[in-house]
Parts: C-alpha cells; structure tokens; sequence
C-alpha cells in the first residue's frame, strides 16, 4: 500500500519534535548537575571557613590561657656559683686559647691596615696626598736646608685666585704658606682641606686624587702669627730653622724673623722690601729661586 506524501510530512515532524525533546531533556539535565555542582562546592566552601573560623577561635582561647613567659631568676647565690664552678672546670685547652689570641691579632692589624688605607684614599680623593703614581714619579735626592724659608703670611678668607697666585710664587722657592686658623674651626678640618686642594691644584678645574700639587706646605699656626705680630695679610717673614713644626712642640722662644713685609704685592717685590730692611742676607737664595725660574 502506498504511503500519501501528508504521511511522509507528518512522520518527519514528529521525528524532528521527538530530537528536539529529547535534546532539552538531555540540557535540562546537564543544568541541574551543574547546579548541584555549584551547590555543593559553595557548601564545602563554608564548610571550610567555619572549620577556619573555628580554629581560630581555639588559638585564642588558648593563647589567653598560657601563662606568661617567666625569665629565670639571677640572683639566686647557690645558681650563680654553681656558674663559677663550671667556668673554673671547663677543660684547659693552650691551643685553642693560642689559636683564638692569634686570630684577635691579625683582626685587629687588618683592621689597622684598613683604616690607614682609607685614610690614604681619602686624602688623596681631597688632593692632600698625591697618588703612588706621582710620588713615584716625583722621586728626587732631597734639597739642603736653608738658613731660612719664605713664610707668607695668609688669610683663608682672601680670594682663591689671590692664594694661588701666591701659592705658585712660593713653589719657585720652597716657601711655606700660614693660617692662623681653619675655616669652621680647628674641629672641622674638612674645609681647610677643600681649601688647601683649591690653592695647591695646578689645574683648577681637577678632581679627584689624580690631580697635580705644588710643592708648598701650607700649615696653621696662631703662634707663629703672635710672635710676629701679623695684624694684616698677606705679610713675608724670613723664618730661620723649620716653620712647619707644629706649634704644639714650640713655645715664644722658638727663633722668628727679624723683620716682617706687609703689602698686596709680588712675592719678589716683597723680598726687595725686605733685603731694602736689612734682611739681605736672608732673601739672597730665595730671590736667586726666583729668578732662576
């Protein structure tokens, strides 16, 4: 018997409705094992914080509990001697207390050592010693002692163009360049030594501890001031002997000059004026320095 094509039509749509119902079953299902999923991780979730929460709440209970922490008692005269007792039989080992005192002595000479080479460092970086290189470089057989040095009187509060201008004058003759005092006070020595490698550095513009130096001694001596009587700067003084000594180790009565130049001029116009007062003798090298150069 032969199937009319309505049959046909109406079989198709009821299988096409049969899939889809059974497909939203299928989703139907799937959305409530998920939500069941969801459900029970979120209660495992609080589950756990209230276990958290509840150990918590014991660790505190417990800590207000446990009773304070009690230090052992010092002055109990049976424990501190039963303490002397045991220090006085600990074992006698010479090796080790030989082997502990040599140790302490090569920590305190490298310690030493540290400190000194630091020390160098710094005042190289200030310019106040040169490095190895230079004083290697430097190396000459030593100059005869004069009768007397060139000492020119300065003050730090003068120009530095005018202090270096000095400064090269009196490496020409071996002088010595004096302060009454340091910038800051004698406690603070870090301003007299910035100044000191501004006036000394030939290049100005040098930094570091590389930098070339002239060979002036530049010393600080209110002593040598009184004795003198420098009430003005720059003044020139023929010291006899050794100037730079530290004032400390010298007292009034330690040699002076005969006379004092005072005046802003050229250190060879101030050792005319002071050959012209009766020191000729005493200015004679210092002016044949200055013209040898």
């Amino acid at each position: 018997m032969r199937i009319s094509k309505p049959s046909t039509h109406n079989l198709a749509l009821l299988a096409l409705m049969g899939a889809a119902t059974a497909a939203l079953a299928q989703d139907a299902t799937r959305d409530v094992s998920r939500g069941n999923a969801r459900q029970a991780a979120a209660e495992e979730g609080q589950k756990a914080m209230d276990r958290l929460e509840s150990a918590v709440a014991r660790g505190k209970n417990a800590a207000e509990r446990a009773p304070d922490p009690r230090l052992p008692r010092t002055d109990n005269p049976v424990d501190r001697r039963r303490a002397f007792e045991g220090l006085r039989d600990r074992t006698h080992m010479p090796e080790m207390e030989a082997r502990a005192r040599s140790a302490q002595a090569r920590g305190e000479a490298s310690l030493a050592a540290e400190r000194e080479q630091q020390a160098k460092a710094l005042r190289q970086a200030l310019g106040l010693e040169p490095a190895e290189e230079q004083a290697l470089a430097k190396a000459a057989p030593a100059v005869e002692a004069r009768g007397w040095v060139p000492v020119l009187f300065m003050s730090s509060s003068m120009p530095i163009a005018t202090l270096r201008t000095y400064a090269a004058q009196l490496a020409k003759v071996h002088g010595v360049m004096a302060f009454r005092g340091v910038p800051g006070g004698l406690r603070t020595m870090g301003p007299m030594a910035k100044l000191t490698a501004q006036i000394l550095r030939l290049d100005p513009g040098c930094e570091g501890p590389n930098c070339v130096m002239r060979d002036v001694q530049l010393i600080v001596d209110p002593i040598v001031f009184r004795q003198h009587g420098i009430v003005q700067v720059p003044a020139l003084a023929m010291i006899p002997g050794d100037p730079t000594q530290a004032y400390c180790e010298r007292d009034n009565d330690s040699p002076r000059a005969a006379h004092v130049v005072f005046g802003d001029s050229a250190l060879s116009g101030m050792l005319e004026e002071y050959a012209r007062l009766g020191g000729k003798e005493e200015v004679s090298h210092a002016q044949a320095l200055l013209v040898a150069r």
